[in-house]
């Protein structure tokens, strides 16, 4: 299986190593040349396989194939439960893990390759973070031999929990607070990455989920969960997913896209509405992120629309699959007050 740029002017890599350069040269995201399809007859073996079914064809000649089981035993060793509230409303748990974040099955997964990837020398492992993403790469990376961490973070716009879970690692990890919005803290972390395509910095390795190494392993919660859900209620679910910088949701369509059953897909955001301005539109115009109650979703330029435009042939099919929900501070303080 061979990667190449959402831009289309970099030459198509290997697994491993669209996992050490993160970003492509052209400025693009990774994605796959094709995408593997997994047929209901192949869905048993994907729930029974602890993920490693899911992952083998995306891996294909590969030197992590080898090692992909140990990757996702050690990766994913918390549950996933499907919990149902009532009727045919059910909650995808993914707080189990170390740092009660989504963002630790990513992490981890990245974590686990890239100290198996051969001939990758001692690395500098780089983040930008909104809230949570930070400290799932920190717990996932600390004191792993050899690789440093440095996390960037928006000054007084996340949680003080959230900042205690950025800045109290030590040893291997570094969290330094950016005067500015997480987009800016994204666009550090894009630059320093155009610099290392020139070898300037040799070893940086992107954590956010512009690393295909952070956005696939999310895939499997999707799969996993659909077939979960098909085999309890005879159909196939949708998904509401809170949306940030759209690599959760990528995920969720990437799923889709191999075969899973997956129904329409709502991204739920908040009162940053660049993705709300483009499903209304059609059009793509970034806008200067606003400070929102949700502030692990307060992104104005989502990296991952590129993977997300690049998925779909045509607008049409894109939003007839995928539908926008934006709500506004007021609306989230009234529910959780009525909570």
């Amino acid at each position: 299986m061979k990667y190449v740029s959402t831009r289309g002017k970099s030459p198509p890599i290997l697994f491993s190593e669209a996992l050490r350069q993160g970003l492509a040269p052209d400025g693009g995201l990774y994605v796959p040349e094709r995408y593997p399809t997994f047929p209901p007859t192949s869905h048993t073996s994907v729930l029974e396989g602890g993920f490693a079914p899911l992952f083998q064809p995306w891996l294909e000649e590969d030197p992590l194939q080898e090692h992909l089981k140990e990757i996702c035993e050690a990766a994913f060793n918390f549950p996933v439960p499907l919990t149902f509230l009532q009727n045919d409303t059910a909650v995808l748990e993914l707080h189990h893990g170390p740092t009660a974040a989504f963002k630790d099955f990513g992490a981890r997964f990245l974590s686990e390759c890239i100290t198996r990837i051969p001939n990758l020398h001692p690395g500098l492992v780089l983040v930008a973070t909104s809230g949570d993403t930070g400290g799932a790469v920190a717990a996932a990376f600390f004191q792993k031999p050899e690789i440093q961490v440095v996390i960037l973070y928006p000054k007084n716009k996340i949680s003080p929990l959230q900042e205690r879970q950025l800045t109290t690692w030590g040893e291997n990890v570094k969290a330094i607070a950016v005067h500015g919005t997480f987009d800016d803290c994204q666009r550090l972390v894009k630059a320093a990455l155009a610099l290392n395509a020139t070898e300037k910095f040799s070893n940086l390795i992107s954590a956010n989920s512009i690393n295909l190494g952070r956005l696939l392993p999310q895939t499997s919660y999707y799969a996993t969960s659909s077939l979960k859900y098909l085999s309890q209620r005879g159909k196939s679910p949708g998904y509401i997913i809170p949306t940030g910088n759209l690599g959760n949701a990528v995920a969720a369509l990437w799923a889709k896209k191999m075969g899973f059953p997956i129904r329409e897909v709502i991204l739920a955001t908040n009162s940053n509405l660049t993705l709300s301005n483009y499903f209304r539109s059609g059009s793509w115009s970034p806008q200067t992120s606003v400070n929102t109650l949700a502030n692990a979703m307060d992104v104005g330029n989502p990296s991952n629309i590129e993977r997300l435009i690049h998925l779909y042939a045509h607008f049409q099919a894109l939003s007839q699959d995928v539908r926008v929900i934006s709500v506004s501070d007021e609306q989230i303080s009234r529910t959780i007050a009525k909570s």
